[in-house]
């Protein structure tokens, strides 16, 4: 190679560079992150592309996301078939409002969701993320009693370590202590919170009456203000960012069958569990219950783009339109999105010819196999295992910094919290690849330095 290539080169990977701390300082100065200080911001790393299960960092690292951009790409990066739809789709058009007009990918959407979601869901609701969907869920629990003339029921009631979303009806229902909202107490709206469910997915339900003393203190909420209560909301299976914590499906029957007996309406918050990622289609299929309102979200879209749904029964509908106010007031601009719908549409025809099923169990397994060791190590307080779903809680909080670089360094992309170390990898995660996940995990364990705060 000549003496010029060389140089030339060399300056071109010196401009390259100079442009990404370019990039980085203003992003480190001017943007900011989800749950980041700009005093004091984490650090945040440029990403040149994506495929499959990779990213690949501007600086040339080639790093393993085992967190599926926050739990959405269930069919990896890239994918050649949610890119069409994308591609086709805006030839025609990209959006138009969805007040007064509609198209083809919302109705194809709707159907699919109605024919795919339990048997009491008939009416579609199309938002733009899952906070929203949480709103629409309980301003359409709020509007319904109202139609019915009961004014009275008009509170939530949910259980604690949950989690829906960060806006404001949303943070009502997040737990008011272990949560992220505390500071915003003095201003939400007032709930009623249950003890959290304590009884594990594998545990023995029935072992020394625990599943029934929970049950009792549930019941106890319930009799004393059903009165007051338009819905129970809550995460079926899973407490996601609560603590990815994994309960019996045995008290999810407990509270659909508490809600018909108390006429309370019920809300799955299916907006991380829906789509297969414990396993079922939707964790309320561990239960075999039908709820009366769903909020679907994340992967929707197989990461694609923002978009969630609230899906209800023909009763709640009709009641509300044929109410007070004649409709539901809620219309976000950007509803129905055609764009969004034409790439949901996508992602839901892969799951319904892929092999995501045994997929999702071979994932399993081999966390039950790998990650599931880790419970001896001293750092490790508990290991949860569902699905595409692998926590592993240590007994001290992780320096968040020092852990992502190092993870980093690794070769993988894990986003800890708090005492989580957890992955939800897409499904598409090759057992090579989740064995580097665990081998990143389980080195991060044995450094002091990913522990001091």
């Amino acid at each position: 190679m000549s003496t010029f290539k060389i140089a030339t080169g060399l300056h071109m990977n010196n401009k390259h560079t100079e442009q990404q701390k370019e990039l980085l300082n203003f992003d480190r100065e001017n943007i900011w992150h989800p749950y980041t200080s700009m005093s004091s911001p984490l650090p945040s790393y440029l990403v040149k592309s994506a495929q499959g299960v990779s990213i690949t960092l501007a600086t040339g690292e080639e790093i393993i996301d085992g967190m599926s951009s926050w739990w959405s790409v269930i069919h990896g990066y890239n994918h050649p078939v949610l890119n069409k739809a994308l591609i086709e789709q805006s030839k025609d058009f990209s959006h138009v409002m969805f007040g007064g007009l509609t198209h083809e990918p919302a109705i194809t959407l709707s159907q699919k969701l109605i024919k795919m979601t339990p048997k009491t869901l008939e009416r579609v609701f199309i938002c733009d993320s899952g906070s929203v969907a949480v709103e629409v869920a309980i301003k359409m629990a709020i509007q319904y009693w109202v139609s019915k003339d009961k004014k009275c029921k008009h509170k939530m009631l949910t259980v604690r370590n949950g989690y829906h979303g960060d806006t404001f009806a949303a943070m009502s229902v997040c737990d008011p202590v272990n949560g992220m909202h505390q500071i915003f107490e003095q201003v939400l709206f007032k709930n009623h919170f249950a003890p959290a469910p304590q009884v594990k997915f594998h545990q023995d339900w029935y072992a020394d009456d625990q599943g029934e003393k929970e049950i009792t203190a549930l019941e106890a909420m319930f009799n004393e203000h059903h009165h007051e209560l338009a819905a129970f909301i809550i995460e079926p299976i899973v407490q996601g960012t609560g603590g990815i914590r994994i309960y019996h499906p045995e008290y999810l029957k407990a509270c659909h069958r508490l809600c018909k007996q108390y006429d309370v309406l019920f809300i799955a918050d299916e907006i991380a569990t829906g789509f297969g990622r414990t396993g079922k289609m939707f964790a309320c299929e561990w239960a075999n219950i039908s709820p009366d309102i769903m909020c679907v979200g994340k992967a929707l879209t197989g990461g694609y783009l923002s978009l969630a749904a609230t899906l209800c029964s023909t009763d709640i509908a009709n009641t509300i339109s044929n109410g007070e106010a004649g409709c539901f007031m809620h219309g976000p601009t950007f509803m129905g999105n055609a764009l969004a719908c034409a790439v949901a549409n996508a992602s839901l025809d892969l799951l319904a010819t892929n092999q995501w099923q045994q997929n999702v169990l071979t994932i399993e397994k081999y966390l039950q196999e790998h990650l599931s060791p880790l419970i001896n190590h001293s750092r490790v307080q508990d290991v949860r295992i569902l699905g595409a779903i692998g926590a592993v809680e240590t007994k001290q909080p992780v320096n968040m910094a020092k852990i992502q670089k190092r993870f980093v360094e690794l070769g993988v992309w894990i986003r800890p919290f708090g005492k989580l170390i957890y992955i939800m990898p897409p499904f598409i995660t090759t057992r090579k690849q989740l064995k580097s996940l665990i081998v990143a995990i389980a080195a991060v364990l044995n450094e002091d330095e990913c522990f001091m705060l």
